[in-house]
């Protein structure tokens, strides 16, 4: 009783009645919501503050970003989702008009912030691209490769601008679209509004996964692990959340002598072989499964695609006359 009429005093106010309505439509940073609202970042917080400690809304840093979505779960969301059926006066549909308007500008502006950072960085991702096979054919192939693989709950390890979250969307259940660049993650956002599936996006290192042991059914790792100075680590990472029988798929270079890389954008590594990959894979505890080389121009792409061992990857052994399986 007492967390209700904690959800129905935050509820109370105009204002964050208007916040929720906000956070309904799209995730939030404080700024963004003082903008759309035209008030000061301080009241914005004050009202955001009593609407997080009633378990209404929920907040996630990124970098020196604050976002902010509506809480999943619970007696909120039921609440929340009834909102559209509330009855308004002619006056509080001005409000939401105007509200929408303005939310709109802020669309507007995350979209011209990304096209900013494109051609910022234009040339030096022009550079790259030139020297392998084209990212549509690389994309059908990790489609192929996934195909009739059950995706679940998908998570996309350094998912830059979102384009892999993007392109797995229609078959996954639920999305994790995580990166180190809260820059990047602004421009995933952008990107990934309106996509048919729920999508996380959260701020994190390769090296340390903000999410549980053995909580994702699938995890695409496109074009990041050349990053890592400890590759095998970030692949060991992958297996613990990985739940048994779930797929890794891996998309990076073969070996290379390309030492331009490092300066031109900050590679660790200057690709893997097939022989490194299984390694990694089987200290992870992960069976590979394929592997797909795409020629083209001056580097390889290589795609390694591995599974989690279960309990059915090992013949059954008699003990005491029954039969039992091995751990994997």
């Amino acid at each position: 009783m007492s967390e209700l009429i904690d959800i129905f005093r935050a509820l109370a106010d105009p204002t964050r009645l208007r916040v929720v309505a906000l956070l309904r439509e799209m995730e939030l940073a404080i700024g963004e919501l003082a903008v759309v609202l035209d008030q000061s970042q301080p009241r914005v917080s004050r009202h955001v503050r009593i609407l997080v400690e009633a378990g209404i809304v929920e907040r996630r840093r990124e970098g020196s970003w604050v976002f902010l979505r509506i809480a999943a779960g619970g007696p909120v969301a039921e609440i929340i989702r009834q909102a559209e059926k509330w009855p308004f006066s002619a006056r509080e549909a001005r409000v939401i008009a105007y509200d929408a308007r303005r939310l709109a500008a802020v669309r507007s502006e995350r979209a011209a912030a990304a096209e900013r950072y494109f051609a910022d960085h234009a040339v030096e991702w022009d550079a790259i691209r030139s020297r392998h096979i084209a990212e549509s054919e690389v994309e059908a192939a990790m489609l192929a490769m996934m195909h009739n693989r059950r995706l679940g709950h998908l998570l996309d390890i350094g998912t830059g601008t979102g384009r892999m979250a993007e392109i797995f969307a229609p078959t996954a259940r639920r999305i994790t679209a995580l990166d180190r660049s809260p820059e990047m993650l602004r421009i995933a956002r952008t990107k990934l509004e309106g996509q048919p599936v729920p999508i996380d996006l959260l701020q994190g290192d390769f090296l340390s996964l903000p999410v549980g042991d053995a909580s994702i059914d699938s995890i695409v790792i496109h074009q990041a692990l050349h990053f890592a100075h400890e590759p095998d680590r970030v692949i060991a990472e992958a297996g613990r959340v990985l739940r048994g029988g779930g797929h890794l798929l891996i998309v990076d270079f073969a070996p290379h002598e390309d030492e331009a890389l490092r300066s031109l954008a900050a590679h660790a590594r200057l690709g893997f072989s097939d022989a490194q990959i299984r390694g990694w894979f089987a200290s992870a505890g992960l069976l590979l499964e394929t592997t797909q080389t795409l020629e083209g121009g001056e580097l390889a792409v290589k795609l390694w695609l591995g599974r989690r061992r279960s309990d059915e990857d090992h013949p059954p052994v008699s003990e005491g006359g029954k039969n039992k399986r091995l751990a994997a």
